[in-house]
């Protein structure tokens, strides 16, 4: 369970997180993450949060934003905000580290779907983008549909594709959610 002031970090994607607030600490108001981004690094996937607002202040650095069809490159003091259902991505588009504050409305499960995927990327269990294969994904998916989705593809079809997809992931062993193996676990400070 991630406290305030845990850090954890995705080695392949190039960011590192210290939550500020919880979801425990704002009995499910929000979740407030500072967020580092390495030269090069970048959110795993273009994603949708069908019933989240995102808030992003940026601090230091630069960072590329695609919002909808909008692409954006925020500076120290900008502020993008990115409402529920809209497609979205971000990505450090500077040559040194970016530094952002991101608010995310209501918390829902995003604490549980960050511990595991960033596990998930510890442990060497994605691809270079940071996406785990599709059957070790459908169990994760279908647990957090409510927090994210496929930007293009209709949520009745992915909610089909899960149905079966899921299950299948299951039968392999993968779950909703990953616990890193111990040597590899993520940094939390």
């Amino acid at each position: 369970m991630i406290r305030a002031g845990d850090m954890i970090e995705n080695a392949v994607t190039g960011e590192r997180l210290r939550f500020h607030r919880t979801s425990a600490d704002t009995n499910g108001e929000l979740v407030v993450v500072e967020t580092f981004v390495h030269p090069g690094g970048q959110v795993a996937a273009v994603h949708v949060h069908p019933h989240q607002q995102e808030r992003f202040i940026v601090v230091e650095g630069t960072v590329g934003f695609k919002r909808g069809r909008e692409q954006l490159a925020a500076g120290p003091g900008d502020e993008i905000v990115v409402e529920p259902g809209t497609a979205h991505r971000f990505w450090n588009a500077g040559d040194t580290e970016a530094r952002f504050f991101c608010e995310i409305r209501p918390a829902l499960q995003f604490e549980r779907l960050i511990e595991t995927m960033f596990g998930l990327a510890a442990d060497g269990k994605t691809n270079k983008k940071g996406m785990p294969q599709p059957l070790r994904l459908a169990p994760i998916a279908k647990a957090h549909f409510e927090d994210v989705r496929l930007p293009v593809v209709p949520a009745w079809m992915q909610r089909s594709a899960l149905a079966m997809g899921a299950p299948m992931g299951r039968l392999f062993g993968y779950g909703a959610t990953y616990e890193p193996v111990a040597a590899l676990r993520p940094a939390y400070a």
